[in-house]
């Protein structure tokens, strides 16, 4: 029997529906835990069971469907936020240990990946536990590039749209590293998933903030409905795209 792919391909459309997910999850994350008031421990616990319901349905499909495979993206992005703020504000150990903290573990698994499989390849991925790799690889760079965004704006005091810049032009360079140089690939994807995750959430913030703080003051609710329709939007893209495959 033929293995079939559960992964997305790596195209334009999965960098924009992965920085609209980040940007979902930054600012839901931020709804549950401060909107909401139920403070960042509730708020780890909301997130951590909406990511693993998303993610036991992902491990069950037998191939990818784009709706269950972003549903578990912005459960790690949200999961992510709630880790970030949780290490910093309730922990008090700073968003520098945070990173720190959270690179660590992020190396570690693509350690682990590597020593099993002798690749990091994301795309295709038929077997379960490299899946659960991959996810666990995903969880810790959504949560490692929250901490290193809320660091530019909170330790470094850039504003949000400066801190958006700082990380676009970062994207920018490796985009240009991948198609002028011989870089390995493989090494650029990672370092472009993590730090697209910073951009989509200082530009969460961005929609958020108040004006006086450099934000557009839409509230964590409004920008979360924004993103989310954004990305039910390129969601139903993909679905067409893989039917127009198969037909």
């Amino acid at each position: 029997m033929k293995a079939i792919n559960k992964v997305a391909s790596v195209t334009l459309l999965f960098w924009l529906m992965k920085i609209t997910a980040t940007t979902l999850g930054e600012t839901l994350g931020d709804f549950i835990s401060m909107t909401l008031n139920l403070g960042y421990t509730i708020g780890i616990l909301v997130t951590l069971l909406f990511f693993i319901l998303s993610i036991s349905i992902q491990l069950k499909v037998k191939k990818y469907i784009p709706v269950v495979y972003w549903l578990v993206i912005v459960g790690t992005t949200t999961l992510g936020t709630e880790i970030s703020d949780f290490i910093d504000r309730t922990l008090k150990a700073g968003y520098l240990l945070g990173s720190l903290l959270l690179i660590t573990g992020l190396l570690t698994t693509l350690l682990l990946w590597y020593r099993k499989y002798k690749n990091l390849e994301v795309y295709p991925i038929f077997e379960r536990n490299k899946e659960v790799y991959y996810w666990v690889a995903i969880l810790f760079s959504n949560s490692l590039g929250t901490a290193f965004g809320d660091f530019l704006s909170d330790n470094l005091g850039l504003d949000y749209l400066t801190g958006a810049s700082v990380t676009g032009i970062i994207i920018l360079i490796v985009i240009l590293l991948h198609y002028l140089t011989k870089i390995n690939h493989v090494l650029l994807f990672w370092i472009a998933f993590v730090f697209t995750r910073p951009f989509g959430a200082t530009f969460g913030d961005f929609l958020t903030k108040p004006v006086v703080k450099g934000g557009l003051d839409l509230g964590t609710l409004n920008a979360s409905l924004v993103s989310c329709g954004l990305l039910l939007f390129m969601i139903l893209i993909s679905h067409k795209k893989i039917k127009n495959l198969s037909s």
